[in-house]
């Protein structure tokens, strides 16, 4: 048995990136020629993960659009000896099914990740943040081992200075983290005052849950700013069965914002093959003149 569906919840408006969201949605900003939900699906395949579920907005039709098949576009392409670059548009969505569902009104995470009940069935599934990229598929193959292991929920961790937790979810753990990076949670706290924190362990954009948090999500009540919460669901989770949390030293961009979008593109453009070197060349220029 292994985790084999993801879903990625893509029905947020994105306001922070308003006037361009306003027409291409956050999740199809271009990491380099890369759209940024493309480097998550890769991340989520290089887990083991086949089947993905979009949880999408009915305002947003360019995802699913994305994934479409442009045959005049290929063939152009084809003709103009542009073959490599055929290649790599026939390959969007070949290795994997990708399949859509749709949340009407925003919600919350917990309500985005139930709408998703239908297409993930009854086995253990991944959710992945789009707002966030990581570095490889490193962190989320050991939450499927882990959630596979202990027949329980995960959630992907990350230590923080103390005096940042309360910007995020924070893990009350059971014990110390382990050799493996595993640790055993006991409650998750939401965006708790830096004196009740009970950890420096925050919760990033990555789970691996088993199915019957759709029961839980199913009893939710709005939480935090009136909305559907996830970590709710987990709370109910952690009372009643195992739930661990999985600490990585793996690299992670925050795009939900300009600032952190950016830092992703400048970073990753200077490790481009292609790009890169050219990239370093025109960066250091533009350092060097100094303030404009």
């Amino acid at each position: 048995m292994r985790v084999r569906t993801a879903v990625i919840p893509a029905a947020g408006l994105g306001t922070r990136f308003l006037p361009v969201t306003k027409s291409v949605p956050k999740e199809l900003l271009p990491i380099i020629d890369v759209p940024a939900l493309q480097l998550i699906i890769d991340e989520a395949v290089g887990a083991g993960i086949d089947h993905i579920v979009i949880v999408n907005s009915p305002n947003k039709p360019s995802i699913e659009a994305y994934f479409a098949e442009s045959p005049e576009v290929l063939a152009k392409l084809d003709a103009s000896g542009r073959s490599d670059m055929a290649d790599r548009m026939r390959a969007i969505g070949r290795d994997v099914k990708v399949s859509f569902v749709y949340q009407h009104a925003a919600l919350g995470l917990g309500h985005a990740v139930g709408c998703a009940r239908d297409a993930v069935g009854d086995q253990p599934f991944a959710v992945l943040l789009p707002d966030e990229l990581m570095g490889s598929s490193e962190l989320l193959a050991a939450m499927c081992a882990v959630c596979i292991d202990t027949a329980g929920s995960v959630v992907g961790l990350k230590r923080v200075p103390m005096d940042d937790v309360s910007a995020y979810g924070v893990i009350d753990p059971i014990g110390e983290v382990d050799a493996n990076g595993v640790v055993a949670v006991r409650d998750l706290i939401e965006k708790p005052a830096v004196a009740d924190a009970p950890s420096d362990l925050i919760i990033i954009g990555r789970y691996v849950l088993t199915p019957d948090v759709f029961d839980a999500i199913d009893a939710l009540k709005p939480g935090a700013g009136g909305e559907l919460q996830l970590t709710d669901a987990l709370r109910v989770q952690a009372a009643g069965r195992p739930l661990h949390g999985v600490l990585r030293d793996v690299r992670r961009y925050d795009t939900g914002n300009p600032v952190g979008w950016l830092s992703a593109v400048v970073e990753l453009a200077l490790e481009h093959p292609r790009y890169g070197e050219a990239f370093r060349a025109e960066l250091e220029r533009m350092i060097g003149r100094g303030p404009v």
